[in-house]
């Protein structure tokens, strides 16, 4: 007993890497999470869950997994190489390659921006009555705003707390409602394809699984200074970006998967087909409250203003990487980036007519641009001139591209359906 209070007042104790360690390494993580629960994927999952109950769960499972393979993938590409995904396209891959992808990339970065705006604009009509075009305006200036004079690290807080809001509305609705658990379960884990259901599930795959966030994630990872020299720090540093792409991921899941389950024990059992999201506020009213529809219009305007300035960051650094640059809103190519994904997607919303069938739509998009950005990730995580000793087994390459032919061949389906 003695020794142990001796020991008590020593303070030259070792330090040992312990459970608060983690948290210097969470944040990129979050970041692109917010991707996949934005205003897109609400109108994705309402649309699911209202028209076909729980029966499309299966989708954002799959496109969960798929995402945690691919976001850690390519954060291994920028932990290793120094460099993130537009850059290592434009170092290592010839230009006609490289080109065409990465200025589709950028185009699905527009798409991705269009959504998250409107999603902003949708819930200012929402809360304040302000039309959609000059809701549309106010969210593209404070993003800009935000993006123009914020670093990274008070970025992630900022979406950290936005996501944070988002998941405690969502549990708080979900206690307002009788959830059919059984076919739940059942949803989640066997796929359908219910008649006229494609359209869907491309826009929830697309919504999930967004080639901007593999651009942003290997570009966030960067702020970090993650990229090490020797061995030892690297192993560390990927054991740690792991976790953080977990959990970061099985949140989105969860909110992503609430969405559906609310949609599907108010509306699908009601009877009622969501077409605009405004309509899902004003149908919440009468059947779980006042609280509960001002909850989620505050929610989503939290998941446009933060999903736009992640779509605004993606481009800015893909437009970066085009020209063997790494994102810093300070030089002109990553300003260009981001002014021409946030500009052309607010000038597009002035000619859009149904909101809520662009916010599917632009899903869609996403999903039809998101094989070519995979099989380039998977080929230059695949190369040992560019990852060295850190090159994908052959076991995570036939995964890799697994996914890839996967999304291509949903892609096929929804062409011929």
């Amino acid at each position: 007993m003695k020794n142990i209070f001796q020991d008590l007042k020593r303070k030259d104790h070792k330090r040992y890497l312990g459970g608060l360690d983690v948290f210097k390494y969470i944040g990129p993580g979050l970041l692109v999470t917010v991707g996949f629960i934005d205003p897109g994927n609400w109108a994705s999952n309402f649309a699911a869950g209202s028209e076909f109950g729980y029966s499309l769960l299966w989708v954002v499972t799959l496109s969960t997994i798929m995402l945690i393979v691919l976001q850690h993938n390519v954060a291994h590409l920028g932990i290793v190489t120094g460099l993130c995904l537009s850059e290592a396209a434009t170092k290592y891959t010839p230009k006609w390659v490289s080109r065409p992808i990465l200025g589709t990339a950028v185009l699905a970065s527009i798409s991705t921006s269009l959504a998250e705006i409107l999603g902003g604009a949708i819930a200012l009509e929402m809360l304040f009555d302000i039309p959609i075009i000059w809701g549309a305006i106010l969210t593209t200036l404070f993003v800009s705003i935000m993006l123009f004079t914020n670093s990274y690290k008070k970025i992630e807080r900022s979406i950290i707390a936005f996501v944070s809001v988002i998941g405690l509305s969502f549990i708080y609705e979900l206690f307002l409602v009788e959830i059919d658990w059984p076919a739940a379960t059942a949803g989640w884990v066997t796929p359908s394809f219910p008649k006229g259901s494609m359209l869907i599930i491309m826009s929830v795959l697309g919504a999930v699984v967004m080639p901007h966030n593999l651009f942003l994630h290997s570009e966030v990872i960067q702020s970090h200074e993650y990229n090490k020299k020797d061995d030892a720090s690297i192993k560390k540093v990927l054991k740690y970006e792991l976790f953080d792409t977990l959990f970061s991921m099985i949140v989105g899941w969860a909110i992503n998967s609430a969405m559906i389950l609310l949609a599907a024990a108010t509306f699908f059992k009601s009877g009622i087909q969501v077409e605009e999201l405004q309509q899902a506020k004003s149908l919440l009213e009468p059947l779980l409250g006042s609280n509960a529809a001002i909850v989620f219009a505050l929610a989503l305007l939290m998941a446009g203003i933060s999903s736009t300035i992640t779509s605004g960051m993606a481009a800015g650094s893909i437009f970066a990487g085009i020209f063997g640059e790494s994102y810093h809103i300070k030089d002109s190519h990553s300003q260009v980036g981001v002014l021409l994904s946030l500009g052309i997607a607010l000038l597009l919303i002035f000619f859009i007519g149904d909101p809520f069938k662009g916010l599917i739509i632009s899903q869609m998009i996403l999903s039809i641009q998101l094989p070519f950005t995979v099989f380039l990730q998977v080929g230059l995580t695949s190369s040992r001139k560019v990852m060295g000793d850190y090159v994908n087994s052959r076991w995570s390459t036939f995964v890799l591209y697994s996914i890839a032919i996967i999304v291509s061949a949903l892609n096929i389906m929804l062409l011929f359906s």
